[in-house]
């Protein structure tokens, strides 16, 4: 299983794969001026009367600013779905994953549940379902689909599809411990908040590339969440505001 942002190809230049440490590069803004999202609009059921119509308004961020120019034809990018998963409290939070140190790349990341689009995949709502029962062995009846948003282009060049679902706090899980070490839930508030959104960028091959961030700092430790994961949060975030 290869996770969105992860090469199917191994870099044979173990100099060009060395990963980039995103939490020690300055932060150039934070969104604190922004409008919160209402307390009233992270219930759950407001959040299922939002998906039953069509969002309203384009995402503010399709993707890695990097990638986003007239040479990029999305159709030849790499498909792939993750799980935005929404725990039913009566204080909702979203369900996160850290990565595993074992992995090649993005090792130690936070992120969505997912992966790249199977061939045998019926639909980008299978996929997602079916990557979070082989990560962290969440069941299918454990979740409510809602719906999907906008696909998002990452910086190495795959489509992601978020697929937001309700997930039951009954929900029982099993970690793949080859790819995620542990499960944790940041609260639907803290990150709807853009007190909490960080701006960064950088030049990449003389390109500028911008990224948010939205460390998270729990009983156990920061959650550094960053670059994919932090951009489908905000796109979240956007919505609420304008829908």
């Amino acid at each position: 299983m290869i996770a969105p942002g992860e090469s199917s190809h191994p870099d044979k230049n173990p100099i060009k794969n060395k990963e980039f440490d995103a939490s020690q590069h300055p932060v150039m803004g934070v969104d604190s001026h922004l409008p919160f999202v209402s307390p009233d609009k992270l219930q759950v059921n407001y959040l299922r009367e939002v998906f039953k119509k069509p969002l309203n308004g384009l995402p503010e961020s399709f993707g890695d600013y990097s990638r986003l120019d007239s040479r990029i034809d999305p159709s030849q990018q790499v498909p792939a779905s993750v799980l935005f998963g929404i725990v039913e409290r009566s204080k909702p939070s979203v369900l996160l994953t850290q990565r595993s140190a074992k992995l090649r790349k993005h090792s130690g990341q936070i992120a969505f549940a997912g992966g790249r689009v199977d061939r045998e995949d019926a639909s980008e709502v299978e996929t997602a379902l079916r990557e979070a029962k082989e990560e962290i062995g969440l069941d299918s009846h454990f979740v409510e689909i809602m719906g999907v948003m906008p696909k998002y282009l990452t910086g190495t060049g795959y489509l992601v599809t978020p697929v937001v679902g309700l997930i039951s706090p009954h929900m029982s899980l099993e970690l793949n411990e080859h790819e995620v070490t542990e499960v944790f839930e940041v609260p639907l508030e803290f990150l709807m908040n853009p007190a909490h959104h960080r701006r960064h960028s950088r030049e990449l091959d003389g390109r500028s590339r911008e990224w948010f961030s939205m460390p998270y700092k729990d009983a156990e430790q920061e959650r550094f969440i960053w670059g994919v994961t932090a951009g489908i949060i905000r796109n979240f975030y956007h919505f609420l505001i304008k829908n």
